[in-house]
């Protein structure tokens, strides 16, 4: 793992990964940002209890499940996602992105962001 990321254990098994500011691979990129529906549990919301992810920023899926504005359909780009590729809601992103880690186990980057960097025409990483 780099050490620009690190790995959080949630109380339910699932990891979570953060991401140093300086250094981080995502910034600048933002390809899985426009690529994916970016969907999670409704309970993730800032307008239930105990929820984080601006509810402003996104749209119904289901009566359980939101996804962040933009990416309802896939392949367009999420609201949050600033012109600079930082994520403009970072520190409350849903479960969904705060899941995806940038880099394996081993350090080398995670070859689904270099698949989505080349679909975008972002240099590889490595």
């Amino acid at each position: 793992m780099s050490k620009a990321q690190t790995s959080i254990k949630t109380e339910d098994g699932r990891v979570f990964y953060d991401m140093a500011v300086a250094d981080n691979p995502c910034f600048a990129c933002g390809a899985c940002c426009y690529h994916y529906r970016v969907s999670f549990y409704h309970g993730e919301l800032d307008s239930q209890p105990g929820g984080f992810v601006p509810a402003d920023l996104t749209s119904p899926v289901t009566p359980f499940l939101a996804c962040m504005r933009g990416t309802e359909n896939g392949h367009s780009r999420c609201i949050a996602l600033q012109d600079n590729g930082q994520c403009s809601i970072y520190a409350q992103r849903p479960s969904t992105c705060r899941e995806f880690p940038a880099y394996t186990t081993d350090g080398d980057a995670n070859p689904e962001c270099n698949r989505l960097r080349k679909i975008y025409g972002l240099p590889l990483r490595k």
